[in-house]
């Protein structure tokens, strides 16, 4: 399949870092793995697994929280992220740095990407410093990153014929939660390939899901997000209604917590709802405007009712234009609020 590399993206590789020196890479020449096709037992890939590195590119919220995890846990990790300053503090983590994605695969079995969108993932995986310019093979690449379900398909599609085996391996939890080392994984690709992935999905979660083909983890993302930032925006939308009616706010989320109504978004949200602080956020709500916009497309693309999160997508974008960009995604109370005349955020 014929992939053009969307330039709108192509700052993530342009300001590699292009004076470290390349590590020798190993495997080379191996046989192009079929999207469906089982690893060899005792392969020579499968003998050098756990003695090898693995590459994480991206460290940014979730990224650095899913590094420290794996570092902890005894992971031999090289990264790439084009911000030094996240590098920087990824080397005094115990990471060893690398100058591009090409770069950070060297002397790999396999790669963790933690990206802002899709587009940056096609560039990082497909561009001219990307993964499949590296010359490594085999290696295995999950992509955490949110996208469409069709674009994990191209990707995979493309890097087949390097030898790479490209799997969508989306994560439900914020950067705390990934702290924690409490994410769900939901993977999309070859049943070998997330068996491969087991001691890495186990490091960074409390648990993890093969959930069909390649782009059927970006579509559970998708899914699963849908029925979250409805909940979300709920809680919002109560939380007011019951502030303006003058109700105890920390009354009301213990009873909304007891009750029917409950949802693990009162856990993640509720109290800096209630207390207005959204400075360092887990996630941002700029983020989360653009997951609701490609939720809001997926379910049109298969003709399926979005009523609801469409209303969540336009008050993501209220917020979005109005200041509340880069807080946490408790923000969206702030809308609620300023909706009802009583805003704190201004």
């Amino acid at each position: 399949m014929s992939m053009q590399i969307d330039r709108r993206h192509c700052g993530f590789l342009r300001r590699s870092i292009s004076n470290r020196p390349n590590t020798p890479t190993i495997l080379r020449g191996a046989t192009i793995l079929r999207d469906d096709a089982p690893l060899e037992a005792g392969s020579v890939f499968a003998t050098m697994q756990n003695d090898a590195y693995l590459a994480v590119v991206g460290l940014g919220l979730m990224g650095s929280r899913m590094a420290a995890r794996l570092l902890a846990d005894g992971f031999r990790l090289r990264g790439f992220d084009p911000d030094r300053a996240r590098l920087s503090e990824f080397h005094g983590g115990g990471g060893e740095p690398a100058g591009s994605p090409a770069e950070a695969v060297q002397g790999c079995w396999a790669a963790l990407l933690s990206l802002p969108d899709s587009g940056i993932s096609r560039e990082v995986c497909l561009g001219t410093d990307g993964i499949s310019a590296s010359g490594v093979s085999p290696l295995f690449v999950y992509d955490t990153t949110t996208g469409r379900p069709q674009d994990a398909q191209e990707i995979s599609s493309a890097m087949l014929a390097s030898g790479i085996v490209y799997c969508d391996s989306t994560l439900s939890g914020n950067s705390a939660v990934a702290e924690q080392g409490r994410l769900v994984v939901m993977m999309g690709g070859p049943g070998e390939a997330y068996r491969k992935a087991q001691p890495i999905f186990e490091s960074i979660g409390r648990s993890h899901h093969h959930v069909g083909p390649v782009g059927s983890g970006s579509r559970m993302k998708l899914i699963v997000n849908h029925v979250l930032t409805i909940h979300r925006m709920a809680l919002a939308e109560g939380l007011v209604v019951a502030e303006v009616a003058d109700m105890d706010l920390g009354t009301t989320l213990a009873v909304l917590k007891d009750s029917l109504a409950y949802s693990k978004a009162m856990d993640a949200w509720g109290d800096r709802m209630i207390s207005g602080d959204h400075e360092m956020p887990a996630s941002r709500i700029r983020q989360s405007h653009k997951d609701a916009r490609l939720i809001v497309e997926h379910g049109l693309d298969l003709g399926a009712p979005i009523d609801l999160v469409a209303l969540v997508r336009d008050a993501l974008a209220e917020g979005e234009e109005t200041g509340l960009a880069d807080l946490d995604n408790s923000a969206i109370v702030e809308v609620m609020r300023r909706r009802a005349n009583i805003g704190r955020v201004t």
